[in-house]
């Protein structure tokens, strides 16, 4: 049997570097190796691959059957290497440019979700060199949360209770992206819920996440290692088929394929279910939730991963019967 050649792309420029390698490493740990010969492909925080680059030509990656990118965040999440991946004309895990791009800028996710009328929290924008506490607890109140637009794993991420934290939280934020979003602080649960396929994707069990701090920030799901989390979750099975719903939902507005997680906010006092974003290279690391998910409803890791380069496939030969000249 000929196995199909498989660039494990990790690593990256991006502040979540750390993370990208311990989900390189699960995916190294757990892929077929009776089907698959993984190929590890670094790239370092300066940008320098390891070893060698991918071609940007049709056939001029003879060593690459097919990519399976593990790199979180900017230049791995946001469209810009999968753009690589077209021009090279090779196979690969996971959302496509557009999906890629529209789902890592929080504004235009948001936007997307809007237009197909699906739940969303109050937000505001803010340009980087342009930033305003007061017109941001003017629309949204205070406590307010506060993000870089263009980022994951809650990088730059804060929670604003009055003027002075909101003005600091938005200093910090404007350190990693040109553009900042604000978000009115929903007291309830939060969830996860793993979405996989491609033009008729299926979502799993969501999942609960317990934080053991005030909100499940970057210490708490990488360095801590407190947070609890719960499948199913503490909802009822008409709330959880809903979140379900949405999440489905949520991936085919913004076009995604392969795999993604949505995550929500359920508020305590009103019941209602808000999707807060989507994320297109989740988490692949042991105590990441997209792989449990799909476990605890049947799917192990290394019949995911199958899964995930098949989906590449298939949506590969698709787009490879198209025309893109008269």
């Amino acid at each position: 049997m000929i196995k199909l050649r498989v660039a494990v792309v990790h690593g990256g420029r991006s502040g979540e570097h750390e993370i990208s390698l311990r989900s390189a490493k699960a995916v190294l740990d757990h892929i077929d190796r009776q089907r698959f010969e993984p190929v590890p492909v670094f790239i370092d925080k300066q940008g320098k691959w390891h070893p060698g680059h991918i071609c940007p030509e049709p056939g001029g990656n003879p060593g690459i059957d097919v990519v399976f990118p593990v790199l979180h965040g900017t230049f791995g999440e946001d469209g810009t290497i999968q753009g690589l991946f077209e021009m090279a004309g090779l196979p690969y895990v996971g959302a496509g440019v557009f999906a890629s791009s529209a789902a890592m800028d929080k504004e235009h996710f948001k936007r997307l979700c809007a237009d197909r009328g699906l739940p969303i929290c109050e937000y505001a924008v803010q340009p980087a060199s342009a930033l305003d506490p007061d017109a941001a607890i003017a629309r949204l109140g205070l406590p307010v949360f506060v993000k870089p637009a263009n980022l994951g794993s809650s990088v730059g991420i804060a929670k604003a209770h009055n003027r002075e934290e909101l003005a600091a939280a938005l200093a910090d934020a404007a350190r990693y992206d040109t553009k900042v979003i604000i978000e009115r602080s929903i007291a309830g649960q939060e969830l996860e819920c793993a979405v996989l396929g491609n033009h008729q994707p299926a979502a799993a069990t969501p999942c609960e996440i317990l934080p053991s701090k005030e909100f499940y920030d970057y210490e708490d799901k990488y360095l801590l290692d407190k947070a609890r989390t719960l499948i199913p979750p503490n909802l009822t099975a008409q709330q959880i088929e809903e979140v379900r719903r949405l999440a489905v939902a949520c991936y085919l507005a913004v076009e995604c394929s392969g795999m993604g997680r949505v995550d929500f906010l359920v508020e305590k006092a009103t019941g209602q279910i808000y999707i807060n974003e989507i994320n297109t290279i989740p988490g692949f690391t042991s105590i990441s939730m997209f792989p449990k998910m799909w476990e605890h409803d049947g799917v192990g890791f290394t019949a995911l991963i199958s899964r995930l380069i098949d989906l590449a496939l298939e949506r590969h030969a698709q787009r490879q019967a198209l025309r893109f000249e008269l």
